[in-house]
């Protein structure tokens, strides 16, 4: 294969690019279903505890899948599974279109959890492939960003098909983009940098340079800094030892907690993924065109809430990551406790949604982001998917057991359920520590000591 040497090429944002378009399909795939619900739940006679099983059953099948994914990933590589996995998802979505029964419907959201599964893996595998260390963080928050994309679109667009077609053209019409995208990615996308003849030789190099070495040292220092003292307090700063075997990984409590955490809050957004078109129909009595720009609204929050959520924990936090998913989870329980006194006007709802939104992802990323400052580089992807299996069982449990208690109650339970999911997510975080690496924390100390030695001087001088 003939490769150019001349300057480096920046192929690598084209793939970027496909894993945003990639993803963000894939999460409308999975989000069409909570703007139809109003529509076909009287053609098919569903009861809430039905809605709920359908959002279930996705989620179920879409947690067992991810680990042998992965599996298959590293034996067989990305690129066949990937495509595979992009055009099941849209065949799937098809049959949405023409089933004829709940038994159907329930059929097909389970094969779109299957089918969808191996898409975050093997996403979060193509990264890892074409991204230099330095560029990482910023590819996997444009990956996370897609999947909150997509529900801040789909209301609209749906309400729109609906009202111009009809329910069943709307999964017609979604499964179209992934075909698209699948036949795109097995033409623009290889598994390796090194593989694609679109790629400089320049390029490969500096997608392959490496960072120093974070294992160099088997223990990690990590104790509170003279700059954030108050913070290594209430987040428990500890210092330990990389976990570096599976054994160690699937025995920590700091995992098992940050996973049982996540399914807690991943349970939190599917709910409102799935149940907040119907809240807004049968609750507030919106039509189709209202209900579906205001139930935009959140997800357009998600957005803005991942971004500054990863610059706080970044720079104002120095990469300390509990801090802002605490601050998620009791900011939570706050706005679950606003939604209980929501306004009819639809101004004012959407600006508490979006502001829901934004507080509900401050530290929604920092969960997959916390198992890779506990674990060693080659453990990370298992820590990571437990973390991930345990909120996708999350998403699979929190709209089912919404929609029992719509059978049985009201909204306002509904809304305590979720606040009490928020506050188990909180408790749970306190019972896991903040890692810190020695690197990290002798710089601080570092910074500390020169500014202590400065005013020093000062003090002399005068």
């Amino acid at each position: 294969m003939k490769r150019s040497n001349d300057a480096r090429t920046g192929y690598r944002w084209i793939v970027l690019a496909m894993i945003f378009a990639t993803y963000t399909i894939a999460g409308a795939d999975r989000a069409n279903l909570g703007v139809v619900i109003p529509t076909i739940r009287g053609e098919y006679h569903l009861t809430n505890t039905d809605v709920g099983a359908m959002a279930s059953l996705f989620y179920f099948a879409y947690a067992i899948v991810q680990i042998p994914a992965g599996y298959l990933f590293g034996k067989l590589g990305v690129r066949g599974l990937m495509v595979g996995s992009m055009v099941l998802t849209s065949l799937s979505t098809l049959f949405m279109g023409v089933a004829g029964s709940v038994f159907q419907l329930k059929a097909a959201r389970a094969v779109l959890g299957f089918a969808e599964g191996p898409i975050n893996i093997g996403i979060v595998s193509t990264i890892n492939r074409w991204f230099p260390p330095q560029e990482k963080g910023l590819a996997a928050g444009v990956f996370m960003a897609s999947i909150k994309f997509s529900p801040a679109f789909v209301p609209p667009l749906c309400a729109v098909l609906l009202l111009k077609f009809g329910w069943r053209e709307v999964f017609y019409l979604f499964a179209i983009p992934g075909l698209i995208t699948s036949v795109l990615w097995l033409w623009l996308v290889r598994d390796e940098p090194k593989a694609s003849a679109r790629v400089s030789q320049s390029e490969v190099d500096y997608i392959k340079a490496t960072e120093p070495d974070r294992e160099a040292s088997s223990a990690r220092a990590i104790g509170p800094t003279a700059e954030h003292s108050w913070v290594d307090r209430i987040v428990r700063t500890r210092q330990v030892t990389l976990l570096s075997t599976s054994r160690s990984i699937f025995g920590s409590w700091n995992i098992w907690g940050c996973a049982l955490g996540y399914f807690f809050l991943v349970g939190i957004t599917y709910s409102i993924m799935t149940w907040v078109p119907t809240y807004l129909v049968s609750v507030k009595h919106f039509s189709v065109m209202k209900m579906g720009a205001v139930a935009s609204a959140p997800w357009v929050g998600a957005i803005v809430g991942n971004v500054v959520g990863g610059w706080l924990s970044d720079t104002v936090f120095a990469r300390r990551r509990k801090p802002v998913m605490m601050i998620t989870s009791v900011a939570t329980i706050g706005m679950m406790y606003a939604l209980l006194f929501a306004p009819n006007n639809p101004y004012l709802l959407a600006l508490l949604f979006f502001a829901a939104g934004v507080l509900l992802n401050l530290g929604y990323s920092t969960f997959l982001v916390y198992p890779m400052g506990i674990a060693t580089r080659d453990k990370v992807p298992l820590a990571a998917s437990i973390v991930n299996t345990g909120g996708s069982l999350g998403g699979a449990f929190a709209p089912f057991i919404v929609g029992l208690i719509l059978d049985k109650s009201g909204w306002q339970w509904v809304f305590a359920f979720l606040a009490a999911c928020s506050a188990a997510t909180f408790l749970l975080l306190l019972s896991i520590i903040e890692p810190r690496s020695a690197a990290s924390g002798d710089k601080n100390i570092a910074r500390a000591s020169s500014n202590v030695e400065s005013k020093r001087l000062v003090e002399r001088s005068a």
